[in-house]
């Protein structure tokens, strides 16, 4: 790894957006709350947020920081028929957020 031990602590943001398409009768099923497996969006929200906590471990070479925010906002898109999403994740540290 790099070594980041003589940079100042900064605060940095990064954000991410993505979308999830779907067959519109699944997105139904998934914005009513009735899908077999319960609250898809809950549940993919706080799965988000977990994924964030352990970036450090799941990418190579990258350093663990001590998180401020994690935010996973999961709106529906009808027009698209899917989901779209967007995670936002804040650190205050000597390097950046992955």
């Amino acid at each position: 790894m790099v070594d980041v031990s003589a940079k100042a602590a900064t605060e940095r943001v990064a954000v991410a957006e993505g979308r999830v398409v779907m067959a519109a009768k699944t997105l139904d099923l998934v914005l009513a709350g009735n899908a077999k497996k319960g609250d898809v969006v809950g549940v993919a929200r706080i799965a988000g947020i977990m994924a964030a906590k352990r970036t450090h471990e799941l990418i190579p070479l990258c350093h663990p920081l001590p998180v401020s925010k994690i935010a996973v906002d999961i709106e529906p898109d009808r027009a698209r028929s899917g989901l779209s999403v967007r995670a936002t994740v804040k650190v205050t540290g000597p390097t950046g957020v992955e």
